[in-house]
């Protein structure tokens, strides 16, 4: 088995590119109007309007619902993406943070509220 991806659900479909391509640097793939991937080294971020959800799948999912997962994302320089992404106005749950096991650690929320740690492991 090979894990695929993870597919965010998004009534802001442009707005959740446009967040995870400033974030990441990335240029998302738009195969479908609606749908949209961000393909980074190891994962795949797919993101999916509600209608999509609504005409394929209805009632199996709910935009901006999240309440328990969070999106990981390693990085060399976590003071760069704060410095980044705080400058357009990105909630920032906690600035860039060294954590006990070394990682310094930034939580940021996407424009649907989902929970956004980028971190970078401490260098040996």
């Amino acid at each position: 088995m090979k894990f695929a991806s993870v597919r965010v659900v998004t009534r802001k479909i442009d707005g959740m590119v446009a967040f995870y391509q400033r974030l990441s640097g990335l240029e998302a793939l738009r195969p479908a109007d609606g749908f949209a991937e961000m393909r980074f080294e190891g994962a795949t971020l797919a993101m999916s309007s509600e209608q999509l959800i609504a005409r394929f799948n209805a009632g199996a999912a709910t935009a901006a619902a999240n309440q328990s997962a969070i999106l990981e994302f390693e990085v060399e320089d976590v003071d760069a993406v704060f410095d980044r992404m705080n400058a357009c106005g990105t909630q920032v749950v906690m600035p860039t943070t060294l954590m006990p096991w070394g990682n310094r650690s930034l939580l940021l929320r996407d424009p649907d509220g989902n929970l956004v740690n980028v971190f970078s492991r401490p260098r040996v």
